[in-house]
């Protein structure tokens, strides 16, 4: 089996590849490594607070994070113009999700350095392994235990603090041949008066995790439990209020993975998770309006390879969700649901002197007790050539089709008023994708290009109008999204360069004539740049810089200007006489730019920080 590397978005150079997704391979394979040296974003850790899985996202040209206070306080990660609810978050075989609203989507209380990834996936892989995410899956998997750790602190401006220890032990079982048993635990916390004034946070963290491993199996029991509290001036709403959210995610989960005979593997996970928010519109008249939700989720997942010869194999994917939501807004008793999905992917190869031609053709499940059942084409042709100097190149063609369903808030509160007004007749979303990608790899430089069209039907945003009280309108839509993307990576001795380029045009029909604005579906870049370098220039001294540029569609609702341009700048300094020692001062927003990532939500400030780590 071919292992490489399948370009899905502009950036990506990483572990996806036409045949298996990297995330569940339990081996360290040649595709982990080339995610490590292709990585997109020049920066790993956030400035503003502890990491977390989707921190520096918002330089990654494969998504566009739209955040409120900073993207570990309110992440919205969109891909490739969708929203927020097109994105799904997959940890090992399964989707994380949350009923109320896809806000909460990306609300992961696991350390990242449990994880692998981020793998994004798009077209026939989104469509194979993502569950009610119709555009894009950030997708993760869960690393071999490596004993050692770390203990950082920080302070910063805007009186910010920060604590953060993890520890990792794996050792040899005399009791089982071939296995190591392993134990990893990780507690992080952060707070700060915030970037702008009622932008405070106070963020903790706790995650562990026990392991067992050989050579081709590995257990994972998880739990992690998260706390919250942020503020924002107009966080939900555009009405000139310091809106404030509390929120607490607690999460169980039991992963396996497996391999078996050749290039064939399947990977099972089962959660358990819990999800409460409290927000309060207004944090000087609490009593104005608050709600409370607390949402419950129970799901299984199964995924896998199984190869009937060299030529022949068959990709699979499955999973079940069971949800329920307690809540003081929905009235509509939609408070509870299942979901099923099934995918089978068969895939042919033919094997020719220096290249290989890859057929996938297969087709996906969709269905829940409350809504009606999808079935969706995927397929996709690629060819791959390998050249004798160790260079390559990737051609694929992929058409695939993927649905979902509205979240609760959208469907199952007010249809008559409130600040947040649902449409009891949302309909089942569906999207259609078609995408031409090319891939060249030489020797010290790489370039991903693709061009896509994609077809979103009943698509759910959230509009607004001027003459109304209500302050977000769930209103269907079909939109028409055409995209071109381009990554360029160069590697020097002692540098490397990450450039990339994406263009976005759409063409929208909502049906209606009283929607003046789209906080979502029409929130988007028609051009954006990104640009990132890591330097060293000694053994002591690592200079690591992260810039996006975009020019934003206009919107009626954004204040300000529609063009941004924002900095990452990090100095690592390593003194040679303090082993295992290092210091960081870091930038975030170096420009201060008060762009707002979300019409009439004001845009992030500056900050400043010195941390320090000490590892072992």
């Amino acid at each position: 089996m071919s292992r490489t590397p399948h370009i899905i978005l502009p950036a990506l150079l990483c572990s996806v590849t036409p045949f298996v997704d990297a995330n569940t391979l339990p081996d360290e394979s040649s595709i982990e490594q080339i995610t490590v040296e292709a990585s997109p974003t020049a920066n790993k850790l956030p400035v503003g607070t502890f990491d977390s899985p989707i921190s520096n996202l918002e330089y990654d040209p494969r998504v566009d994070l739209q955040s409120r206070n900073m993207a570990e306080a309110q992440a919205d990660v969109t891909i490739r113009g969708g929203i927020f609810e097109n994105t799904g978050f997959r940890v090992g075989s399964a989707t994380l999700l949350d009923p109320q609203s896809g806000h909460y989507f990306a609300e992961i209380p696991i350390a990242p350095q449990m994880l692998s990834g981020p793998a994004v996936l798009t077209g026939a892989d989104n469509a194979l392994y993502g569950m009610n995410s119709s555009v894009g899956t950030v997708s993760f998997g869960w690393k071999p235990i490596i004993t050692g750790g770390s203990v950082s602190l920080g302070t910063g401006t805007n009186d910010f603090n920060l604590q953060s220890i993890h520890a990792a032990k794996n050792t040899q079982l005399d009791s089982l041949a071939n296995y190591t048993l392993g134990f990893e635990g990780e507690y992080s916390h952060s707070q700060s008066d915030g970037t702008i004034d009622n932008g405070d946070h106070d963020f903790s963290r706790a995650s562990v995790r026990v392991q067992l491993a050989s050579e081709h199996s590995q257990t994972d029991l998880f739990y992690g439990s998260q706390d919250k509290f942020f503020g924002w001036p107009n966080l939900y709403t555009p009405f000139g209020v310091n809106e404030t959210e509390d929120l607490e995610t607690r999460l169980w989960m039991l992963n396996h993975k497996q391999t078996y005979a050749d290039n064939s593997h399947f990977e099972v996970s089962a959660y358990y998770r819990t999800h409460d928010d409290h927000y309060i519109y207004s944090r000087e008249n609490p009593s104005a309006f608050e709600a409370f939700h607390k949402s419950e989720i129970k799901s299984l997942a199964l995924s896998g390879r199984h190869a009937q010869s060299d030529a022949l194999a068959i990709n699979y994917s499955a999973q079940f969700i069971d949800d329920s939501i307690e809540s003081t807004t929905l009235e509509n008793n939609f408070t509870s649901r299942k979901y099923y999905k099934l995918s089978i992917l068969p895939e042919y190869t033919i094997a020719l002197k220096n290249e290989q031609l890859t057929f996938r053709l297969g087709a996906a499940y969709d269905d829940t007790n409350r809504d009606d059942a999808e079935v969706s084409a995927i397929g996709d042709i690629t060819l791959n050539t390998q050249n004798s100097d160790g260079t390559a190149h990737t051609l694929y063609l992929s058409y695939a089709q993927a649905s979902q369903v509205a979240g609760y808030t959208a469907i199952g509160g007010s249809d008559s008023g409130g600040l947040f007004r649902s449409n009891y007749n949302l309909e089942r979303e569906t999207t259609s994708n078609l995408e031409l990608g090319l891939l060249l790899e030489e020797q010290s430089w790489q370039l991903n290009s693709a061009i896509f069209y994609r077809k979103d039907n009943n698509l759910t945003d959230w509009t607004f109008n001027f003459d109304s009280t209500s302050a977000r309108f769930a209103n269907p839509v079909d939109i028409d999204t055409a995209g071109v993307e381009f990554l360029a990576t160069k590697h020097f001795d002692s540098a490397k360069l990450i450039a990339s380029y994406t263009y976005l045009h759409k063409s929208e029909n909502y049906g209606a004539a009283d929607i003046d604005a789209s906080f979502y579906a029409l929130n988007f870049p028609d051009h954006r740049l990104t640009l990132g370098a890591v330097y060293n220039p000694t053994d002591i001294l690592e200079f690591r810089i992260d810039n996006e540029w975009r020019t934003q569609h206009k919107n009626a609702l954004r204040n300000g200007h529609d063009n941004a341009l924002f900095t990452q700048l990090t100095l690592k300094i390593t003194p040679p006489q303090l082993s295992n020692l290092f210091i960081t001062l870091a930038a975030d927003n170096l420009w201060d730019e008060s762009f707002e990532e979300i019409p009439g939500t004001p845009g992030r400030g500056e900050q400043y920080t010195l941390s320090a780590t000490y590892s072992w």
